[in-house]
């Protein structure tokens, strides 16, 4: 995991050997990653479940950036830190950290040890329980990313956002809201409320709104669901942006984004100590809180990924590693 030499005793992990379906992914005894100088080992309580997960597991993904088979999956980590690599100064043994460690390399964080550098993590937020702070890293810093790095929301900016109630659309639309943003999200009715609690302004349902007729002159548009690009840009005015996340934009779109002034792109999250102290910051004050939709043990990761793949639930997915 994570590309390391150093090995130890052995500890547990969710491996696979092939791609495939939920069922390639088996709890198996391997070595115990052993940190390096710069590095940190954290014992892992709970790990966060992302599409890019599942996309990995068939072979997609991050799959080509991970080393080639057996893998073990996984970005989200919350846990403790249990051993401290060489010139590691910001944190000590038994200090509770979070963080997305190596992406898009392999983590690992399937499993109940991982090492990574030590600024791949911050310190848990006292007001998360380790399953929010486990759901939060990957999720979090793509909607910080997005939000106050690509399109740099500014107090007043009126931003639609596709697909607000997911993992990370729910993270999106606080992030939003907190700089001051009009948030408008498209999901389904019935969570109206839930985003309106997070500081949505209006939602728009995705089934029989058209957002396109009722919305104009948008500064963002963030689309989660990479199924509205063309129609979001007739939403939006002049030197706007769309941020379009599952597979990026494609060059016919970009092209037409430039032709009409307006700008198109895809993103990729990256690890970013920056981007966890300032989600750390809205979480003190209040300004941001993790959905958990459901809790699965280590062992039963891919009832975890069938759970995830039906799609349509409110909030992240997590492994919880006893």
């Amino acid at each position: 995991m994570g590309g390391h030499v150093l090995r130890s005793a052995s500890v547990k992990a969710i491996v696979q050997h092939e791609f495939g379906g939920p069922e390639v992914l088996r709890l198996e005894e391997v070595e115990a990653p052993e940190p390096i100088p710069t590095e940190i080992q954290v014992r892992v309580r709970a790990a966060g479940v992302n599409p890019v997960d599942f996309k990995s597991r068939e072979g997609k993904g991050a799959s080509s950036n991970m080393g080639g088979l057996p893998i073990t999956v996984g970005w989200d980590v919350c846990g403790e830190v249990t051993k401290v690599g060489g010139g590691v100064t910001r944190f000590e043994v038994g200090d509770e950290v979070f963080g997305m460690p190596w992406f898009p390399r392999e983590a690992g964080a399937y499993a109940e040890f991982v090492t990574a550098p030590s600024r791949h993590f911050e310190r848990k937020p006292h007001a998360l329980s380790v399953e929010e702070a486990g759901a939060l890293p990957l999720a979090g810093l793509t909607a910080w990313q997005i939000v106050v790095d690509t399109i740099r929301v500014q107090e007043g900016d009126d931003v639609l956002i596709h697909g607000g109630a997911g993992g990370v659309g729910h993270l999106a639309v606080q992030v939003a809201a907190a700089r001051g943003a009009n948030v408008f999200s498209i999901a389904r009715r019935e969570q109206a409320d839930f985003l309106a609690g997070l500081g949505a302004a209006r939602t728009l349902d995705y089934r029989d709104d058209d957002f396109d007729t009722q919305l104009s002159e948008l500064d963002s548009v963030i689309d989660f669901t990479g199924r509205y690009g063309e129609r979001s840009l007739a939403a939006m005015r002049p030197g706007a942006t769309l941020v379009s996340v599952p597979s990026g934009v494609k060059s016919a779109l970009h092209d037409l984004a430039a032709a009409e002034h307006k700008r198109a792109t895809g993103i990729l999250v990256e690890p970013d100590p920056v981007g966890l102290a300032g989600l750390c910051d809205l979480i003190e004050q209040g300004k941001l809180e993790i959905e958990v939709d459901e809790v699965f043990d280590l062992e039963r990761a891919a009832d975890a990924h069938r759970h995830a793949e039906e799609g349509h639930g409110t909030g992240k997915i997590v492994l919880r590693v006893p």
